[in-house]
């Protein structure tokens, strides 16, 4: 197949375009974990600002689901347009008060992490996981980091944050390693060289 000058051009922009926004992406990723080192505080109050946002954005979801579906029955919508009510006010209650709702989320966190964990302790008694100790081990620590998240809430969620900001740092910084060089153009002289 061969390409005509214009869509050499063409894939040409796009790859500066994808080029572009990685970089952009990755110092992007760069401040947000820098920002959440130096202001974990803040950080914190943002993730509860949004989470409180998130079941409010819920809430009124389900209540509209409730009167827009067709296909619900009674008391189907009776029911989606109560849990709707109720998630909305949970979550004007975690804009009302942030920091209360980060225990809310340690414990979502906390209580997912143990699900996880029984789930792979017992793909280790089945022998689903190959090695099944990596079952076994991947069950107990995500057991333990549940339990961990349901007794000291506010601290597991300042270490989430503060390991997922250096995390986010060190991934940023890997983007911006590993993207490419820019192709130089060929000139007259490299081509017939």
């Amino acid at each position: 197949m061969t390409t005509t000058p214009s869509s050499s051009l063409t894939l040409g922009w796009f790859s500066r375009v994808h080029r572009g926004q990685i970089i952009a992406i990755a110092v992007l990723g760069l401040l947000l974990g820098v920002i959440g080192l130096v202001f974990p505080g803040a950080t914190l109050f943002t993730v509860a600002i949004l989470f409180g946002s998130f079941l409010v954005a819920t809430g009124i979801f389900r209540i509209m689901s409730a009167v827009i579906a067709d296909e619900l029955s009674t008391p189907l919508r009776w029911l989606s347009a109560v849990l709707g009510v109720l998630v909305v006010i949970a979550g004007i209650m975690c804009i009302a008060d942030p920091f209360e709702s980060l225990v809310v989320l340690a414990f979502v966190i906390g209580f997912g992490w143990i699900m996880d964990g029984v789930v792979d302790f017992v793909a280790g008694l089945r022998s689903a996981t190959r090695p099944r100790w990596f079952g076994y081990v991947s069950g107990i620590v995500s057991i333990a980091a549940g339990v961990a998240m349901f007794v000291l809430p506010a601290a597991g969620v300042a270490a989430l944050v503060l390991i997922g900001s250096v995390l986010l740092i060190v991934v940023s910084l890997t983007t911006l390693l590993m993207i490419p060089r820019r192709a130089r153009p060929r000139t007259a002289d490299s081509r017939t060289a």
